[in-house]
Parts: structure tokens; sequence; C-alpha cells
């Protein structure tokens, strides 16, 4: 079977997101290429490819592709080192480009006040339309050169060309500087959400304190081995993930989290990247290579999320393919038709008409805004300590009609203790817990955990003769001469031990001995506190079921799910159980509806994979959470759920009053244009002015604040 190679490969310089359309198309169509998507915020093209495609050829043509539309961008490859570095301090402005600009400006200023003959008044129109429009006229040559007709410097080059032939001439060179100065903005708008969207993502730390012995030397995250040392001082952030050997202090976990409250670290405990150290003096033994550590997983996560696009951007993106062509053919039309067939009509202002169609017809307000509103959600999210891995998962937030919840890890602590130790007579109270812990000793469950906590003394691992998981349901386990079955109700009935069921509040822990019922003992689990809120907010938001599945027994699960409220819950569920139960739930959804089970991602997997969408709790730290599923919320937060639903509501108003809007507006000019009752200053508005305000009300998404 042929395997799947990525690839991403930076584009510096690449400034215009049409452009960005172009390469991205052209590219995806490159034999050996599989997928292509060209990140515009981060100028990071991501390529899969064949495991057996020509990676030098298609790098030739990727190359050429890219040089054809944009020659002044650099390509280069990317690994992991380009996301660690700290980024390249950006050259000062080079005001000097603008000169002829200027120049132009002023000699349109002196022609349109003053008064000259008509030679020279052509003379100063044509100069200063070249000096403006100059730049755009050698793009629009350029790109038919090799192919590329319908984009924005072609419109505009034969809409104020036509102008000119057309005798209007003040208004060609007036309307081509209100574009190029429209476009000054809109690149300057655009560079400012690049910053201002990668700045809630810049938890990269800068450096790190090697300790050599005595010495401290400052050094490049990167170059930190495992095993090293490194000192964090109070104000700075942890560089690499590891463990405290020496120091007490209070660290923000924000950028990770998006909690504000501090977290207290002391020897023993794990610190991780990106968390900011507040008031002491901390020593810690890197664990991780910063390839692998926690900050550099949400930044690769959180910057190649734009690779799996929106529904809505994948619309965009082939609504803007036919659309422009469309207006293209309809101005002609308008142009040619009307002086032919109507005798009465005359070509100059059906001409005029035709031209602001074609000024009217460029996509740049979608192709710009909705990419960004997208990015703008998933960053916002990412600084309030929740990871969305696309906006493909971001929009079906919106449609998420289901919530399936696990219980244990996710609506309670998940740390479990030993409530109640019942014995038949059988044997006493001790021996019965000495023996639940040796059933337990290699147990990675935390209730088998909680059982070796309360016995307390040391296992004796030489006395057990064999040990068996039964998965699901608990363990066999031979001690000495003595055979112990320790587990669920299941376990003794598939045994053929008689046994009395209890019912009690906790998670019931049945002991047998050489086949002999000898009691149970009761591990209690509390509720979050955070559980609650989550109901009532999911609530409030309108999600019609909630439903609950666990392992426990059902006097459990139904104790928790009668204190939070809710009414649907699945109880004694083996792991692919729970996967049946979440198959019958999508047989049930209608289309558009969506399901999210949230988990604790370590031991749900199956689930999380199953699901529409699968949300791990606590990945703080976790890889394995990470990996598994398609959003992350990066503490112990249920209700953080809640949040990631708003973002997702506003990120899709937002990009839906773009769309509405620069529809709206451009149909509106494209009828008054049509019809002889509105001008080229009009059609510029509706272009470049139309797009300024889509990228600026994209820009609110980052404005959500925590409490939202």
């Amino acid at each position: 079977m042929i395997g799947v190679a990525k690839k991403e490969i930076l584009l510096e310089g690449l400034d215009c997101a049409s452009c960005a359309l172009k390469i991205e198309e052209r590219i995806s169509h490159v034999e050996g290429v599989l997928s292509a998507s060209l990140n515009f915020i981060t100028n990071v093209l991501t390529l899969e490819t064949a495991d057996d495609a020509n990676i030098d050829r298609i790098r030739v043509e990727i190359d050429a592709i890219v040089h054809s539309l944009e020659p002044h961008v650099v390509i280069r490859e990317m690994n992991i080192e380009d996301i660690e570095e700290e980024p390249i301090e950006a050259e000062a402005y080079n005001w000097k480009q603008h000169i002829p600009l200027g120049i132009g400006v002023i000699l349109f200023l002196v022609e349109i006040m003053g008064t000259f003959p008509v030679y020279i008044e052509l003379a100063l129109f044509v100069s200063s339309y070249l000096l403006i429009g100059g730049e755009v006229l050698w793009r629009a040559l350029r790109n038919i050169g090799q192919g590329q007709l319908f984009d924005e410097n072609f419109l505009m080059s034969i809409a104020t060309l036509g102008a000119f032939v057309i005798g209007e001439y003040s208004e060609a060179v007036a309307v081509m500087l209100f574009y190029q100065i429209g476009e000054l903005f809109q690149d300057h708008a655009v560079n400012q959400s690049k910053k201002s969207i990668k700045a809630l993502l810049d938890i990269r730390p800068d450096s790190a304190n090697l300790k050599l012995g005595e010495e401290i030397q400052t050094v490049r995250p990167q170059s930190v081995k495992v095993g090293d040392r490194i000192v964090v001082r109070p104000g700075e952030k942890i560089p690499l993930d590891g463990k405290v050997l020496e120091g007490i202090s209070s660290v923000d976990t924000s950028a990770l989290t998006g909690e504000s409250v501090p977290r207290n670290l002391k020897p023993g405990d794990q610190a991780l990247s990106g968390m900011i150290n507040i008031n002491g003096l901390l020593t810690i033994l890197v664990e991780k290579t910063f390839g692998e550590s926690t900050v550099s997983k949400i930044l690769e996560l959180v910057q190649n999320a734009a690779a799996k696009k929106a529904p809505t951007e994948n619309f965009i993106t082939k609504f803007a393919k036919y659309y422009t062509p469309v207006v293209v053919f309809t101005a002609i039309g308008i142009a040619v038709l009307p002086p032919l067939l109507i005798s009465e009509a005359l070509f100059s202002p059906w001409i005029y008409r035709a031209l602001i169609f074609l000024v009217v017809s460029c996509p740049c307000a979608l192709v710009v805004s909705i990419p960004l509103g997208f990015f703008g959600g998933i960053g916002s999210a990412s600084r309030n300590g929740i990871l969305v891995k696309g906006g493909n998962y971001l929009e079906a937030l919106n449609d998420v009609d289901t919530i399936v919840l696990d219980k244990t890890g996710t609506l309670t602590e998940g740390v479990f203790t030993v409530k109640e130790i019942y014995s038949t007579g059988l044997l006493d109270s001790e021996t019965l817990l000495k023996y639940a812990a040796y059933g337990e000793s290699y147990a990675n469950h935390p209730i088998g955990k909680s059982i070796l906590q309360a016995y307390g003394q040391e296992i004796e691992r030489s006395r057990i003769k064999a040990f068996e998981e039964i998965p699901g349901l608990g363990t066999k386990t031979i001690l000495e001469d003595k055979e112990i079955l320790l587990g669920r109700g299941k376990l003794l009935e598939n045994e053929g031990v008689a046994f009395d069921r209890t019912e009690v509040p906790g998670t019931i822990v049945y002991v047998a001995v050489d086949r002999a019922y000898a009691g149970y003992i009761v591990i209690d689990d509390s509720v979050k506190e955070d559980a609650l809120p989550l109901i009532k907010g999911l609530k409030q938001l309108g999600i019609k079921r909630i439903v609950m599945l666990t392992g426990d027994h059902r006097a459990v699960g139904e104790a928790v799910g009668a204190s939070l409220g809710i009414a649907e819950i699945h109880t004694e569920l083996l792991p692919h159980e729970k996967v049946a139960v979440l198959e019958k739930l999508e047989n049930e959804k209608k289309n558009k509806e969506k399901i999210l089970f949230l988990g604790d991602g370590i031991n749900d997997a199956p689930v999380l994979a199953r699901a529409d969408i699968g949300a791990a709790m606590g990945g703080l730290g976790s890889d394995a959470a990470i990996e598994a599923a398609d959003m992350v919320i990066m503490d112990d937060a249920p209700s953080k759920l809640i949040q990631a639903i708003k973002i997702a509501r506003k990120t899709r108003k937002i990009v839906y009053q773009n769309i509405v809007f620069a529809l709206v507006v451009k149909g509106v000019v494209l009828i008054l244009g049509a019809g002889g009752l509105a001008t080229m200053w009009e059609a510029v508005f509706a272009d470049v002015g139309v797009a300024l305000l889509a990228i600026l009300n994209a820009l609110r998404i980052m404005k959500i604040e925590e409490t939202a």
C-alpha cells in the first residue's frame, strides 16, 4: 500500500490572498500531489504526496507555479525548527517604493487644479496614470502571458484603460489612485491581522538557562538535550518539559490552559514548556527535547489547523473560481449587446457600465476575510486553552445537537478513594483488603491504585504465581495457593461464583477467594464542581440531547446523572459497547446534526474517533489526548466546552456577516452600474472598501473574552 508523506513549505513574502488561492489550486493538480493547502495567515504550504512520488520534480513545479504568480516570494522547506525559531525581525518599511505613486498624485492634482492645452492635459493624465497604476498594468500583462486573466490587476487595468478610451481621463486616474490607496490599507489590515493572530499563539520561549556544574549558560531551547538541567528565574517562560528538582514556585499556565489561577510547583512535579514562572527559582531536569515539548505540539497543531478548511471556506474557494469569469462575460455582454440590439443605444455609456461590472467583480473581500475569520476563531480558542484542530471542526461545533459525556475523569474528579470495605465473614476486612491489593498489584487503572494506596504496604510479588487481567471485568490472581477474583459482578457471574449484588453509591469491586464470595470494596469518585455548570450551560445553549456513558454499574451512573440533571445514562459499558451506543445515536440524528463526545482522551480513543467531533479533557501534558481528539481542552474544566461553542457561533456569525455584506454591496453596485446609476467610485468601494471592512470585521473574533 502506498504511504503518504507530509511536507511543509514556507512562502516568505506572500501578501496576495487571491494569488494564494491560485497557487493552492494549481499545486493541488501537480502530478504526485495528493492534497495541497496554503495557509495565507502563516504563509505555510502543507503538501501531502505519495511516498513514491518524485519530490525533486514536484519541488521544481512548485517553484515555477509560485514564481509565475508572485516572483518576489522566497521559497524554503520547513521543519520543526522553523516553528521553534525566534521570529525574524521585520525590515524597516520601504517608503521609497511609493515615490512614483506620490509623483503621480502630484501630477494628477496639478492637472485637475489648473487649466492646460489639450495635449498637455492628456500628457499629465497619462503620466500620472502610469506612475500611479504602472505596477498594476505590469502585473496584469505578466499574468496574461501566463494565462491568468481573471484577477484584480487585469480587471482594474481593463476598467481604467477602457475609461481612457471613452474619454473619462480624470475618472480613470482617480479610480486607479483610489484602488492603489485601498490596496495599501488592505495590505496593512491583513498584515496587522496576521500579527494579531500570531500574537495570540506566541507562547514560544526565547531561551533556556542551561546549568553546567556551577555555571549557567543562556542557550537556544533547541540545543538542550534530555537529561540536561535548566534554571528558570522568576518572570521567565519554562522552555522545555521536565521534572522540578529544586525550588518551589507559582506558575502562570494561562498560555496553555486559558486558566488565570496560578499553579504551585514543588520538587517532583511536572513542569511544562509555555508556563511562566512567577516568583521562585526552579531547577528542572529536562525530559523532552524542544521538538517533543508541549509548547511545540500546541504551536504545530494551531498553525496547521488552517489546513483543515471549513465547508464555508471550501464553498467560497469554489464560488470565487466561477464568480469572476461569469461577471466578466456578463460585462462583455453589457458592453456589446445593447448597442447592437437597440438602435438608440451608444457604445460609450454601455462600455462605461461594463467597466463598472469589471471593477466590482473581484472577490477579494471573501477570499481574504473568511480564512482570517476561521483562523482568528481558532486562535481565540487557543488563547482560552481550547485547541481546535481545524476550521472544519470549529464550524461543525455550530451544528452540535447531541453531546455525549464520559463520566470518570470528565464529570468526576477521577481521583478514587476506598470508602467502605464489606466482608461476608469469610475473611476479616484487613485480609479482604490485602487480597484485593494483591489482585490489583499489576493494575494501572485509578481504581486499582486506590486499593493499593488504601492497603499501604509493600506488595511481595514473588508470592504471586499467576496474574490475568480480564478486559473490562477485573482480574484473576493466584496468590500462593489461593485464587482471587476481583472486579465487576459480571466477572463473578462468568466464573460461576454465587454472590449478592449490592446497590450503594460508588464503584463496587467484588472479591471472591477460592470461588467463594468474600465481600466487596466501595470506591468513591466525587463529581467535579465544574460539571453542573457544564450541563446547565449546554442546556442554555440549546443542546437538545445530553448523554452520559460509564463503565460503572447502574447505581453509580444514575446517582451521578441525577445530581447533574442528565436524563439519558448508559452504564456498565465496555469500550466497544460505548462505540455501539454512539453508533446508535448516529443512526437517530438528522443529516446536518453533529455528535460531540467529551472524554478524558486516554481510554476513550475508539469513541473519540467515531464521534463527529471528539473532544478530550485534561490535555495538559497528555500526548494521548492531543493525538486522539479533534478538539482538546487543555485543563480539567469541562465547562470550557461551552466557551468553545460560543467562539464557534461568533466565528460563524462574523463569517456569514462578511459573506452577506460583500455579496449584497457588490450585487447592488452591479445592478446600479448596469442601470447607469453608479460610477466607478462606487465600484471601487464595492471592491477594495468592502474587502477592508470585511477584514476589520473578521478581527472582532479575536476580541472574545474568557467570560464569553
